[in-house]
């Protein structure tokens, strides 16, 4: 007979058996967004209120570029992530998985939109 304390069966797993990796994914997301925010709104801030082309000058070089790119998907997974815990713990039934697969389209419609934009600007 195999006996597990209730610590033992749950340690390092959660109740759908990822809570560890997703909490990591969360914790780790959000310490590179407190890094790259910073900065990506200095550089928003100072194209804000500039001329279309001073605007799209600014966002055709590689790093500006690349910032916005880089906050644009890491921000909404971090969103994804977060709204949809929300989700699962507020909803049941049939409406949660209507409610994660809208909000999974969303995020990355949003994440494709931005990038094209952004390269449409960039190249």
């Amino acid at each position: 007979m195999r006996y597990l304390t209730a610590r033992k069966r749950a340690e390092g797993k959660g109740a759908s058996g990822t809570g560890t990796e997703h909490h990591w994914y969360m914790q780790v997301s959000a310490v590179g967004l407190a890094l790259i925010i910073p900065t990506f709104l200095y550089v928003f801030g100072s194209a804000l209120g500039s001329s279309h082309e001073t605007v799209i000058n600014t966002f055709s070089r590689p790093v500006p570029a690349l910032l916005t790119g880089l906050v644009l998907f890491v921000g909404l997974q971090h969103f994804r992530k977060g709204a949809q815990i929300m989700i699962e713990d507020y909803a049941r039934g049939i409406t949660r998985k209507i409610l994660v697969m809208f909000l999974i389209i969303f995020s990355y419609g949003l994440t494709a939109t931005g990038l094209y934009a952004l390269a449409k600007i960039a190249l």
